[in-house]
């Protein structure tokens, strides 16, 4: 992590204030809820890693959330980069510790995470949201389908979860990584206020992590796979699963199974979840 000086001309965007730690930690931090500290830094090169390092090393407890203005080395899946102007958006990273839970049970968390995310940026941002599986966060541009976030879990030693976040708030066209990213302010959000909407994030996930914990990882019981089905706009599609070993799969996307996969109607008739790959949307929903 790396301080910055506050005369930086990258930092001086006043349509980008910084976040304000403090107010932050008043409003999120309390005795007996999840979130046990905040920490917000102007740079580094990913709060996933860092935040990894830290539980692994002792340094860190469940509930602890590290957020940075900007990432040089931020990560999507397939380690791919995610890299934003400073202050442009939420770039942050939390630590779980599922105990009781299944270990069979754990790959909810990223869509859980998804879920928490897109109700937590309705109610703050006004923005409508999807969630492609298994992790982006998918906003309308000009009718235009876009993704404007991504989360990524990682194991932190044997028993802790590192859930990272990365949502595109204020960036402008001109800003977009690739033509096909998109921004809470191109789709129009009626807030761009960042202390809001992180606030907004965490309380759904601490929400939606709540309800999972307390019917032990079941994603039915909790309402977590309903719920996650009701608002992918994966499910209904033509896809191609792009997978491990250079092979592919093509189908109709027809369901979540209840670990967490993609279930998909191909043309022989067969239906094959699919646990991990890139996947693909072939047509417009």
């Amino acid at each position: 992590m790396t301080p910055r000086d506050a005369s930086d001309d990258r930092w001086s965007d006043l349509d980008r204030p910084p976040l304000n730690g403090d107010a932050l930690r008043r409003g999120l931090v309390r005795e007996g809820g999840l979130w046990r500290g905040i920490d917000v830094v102007r740079a580094t090169g990913s709060t996933n890693s860092d935040l990894v390092a830290l539980a692994v090393a002792g340094k860190a407890q469940e509930g602890a959330v590290l957020v940075a203005e900007e990432q040089s080395s931020g990560r999507g899946r397939l380690d791919r980069l995610w890299t934003a102007p400073p202050r442009s958006g939420l770039f942050f990273s939390v630590l779980l510790r599922p105990a009781g839970i299944p270990v069979a049970r754990w790959g909810w968390l990223p869509l859980l995470t998804g879920v928490a995310v897109a109700t937590g940026l309705s109610r703050a941002a006004g923005v409508d949201t999807a969630l492609k599986w298994p992790n982006d966060l998918l906003v309308t541009v000009g009718g235009e389908e876009r993704k404007a976030g991504g989360i990524l879990a990682e194991r932190a030693g044997e028993d802790m979860v590192v859930v990272g976040v990365g949502i595109n708030v204020t960036l402008r066209q001109d800003e977009l990584p690739v033509p096909q990213a998109g921004s809470l302010a191109l789709a129009g959000a009626t807030s761009t206020d960042r202390d809001p909407l992180l606030r907004a994030v965490l309380r759904s996930l601490e929400e939606w992590y709540g309800r999972w914990r307390e019917a032990g990882g079941d994603p039915v019981a909790s309402g977590l796979q309903e719920t996650y089905a009701a608002g992918c706009a994966t499910l209904g599609r033509a896809v191609r699963a792009e997978l491990p070993g250079d092979r592919s799969i093509v189908g109709e996307a027809v369901a979540i199974d209840g670990d967490g996969r993609l279930v998909l109607a191909t043309e022989n008739g067969v239906q094959e979840p699919v646990g991990a790959g890139d996947i693909v949307h072939l047509r417009p929903a």
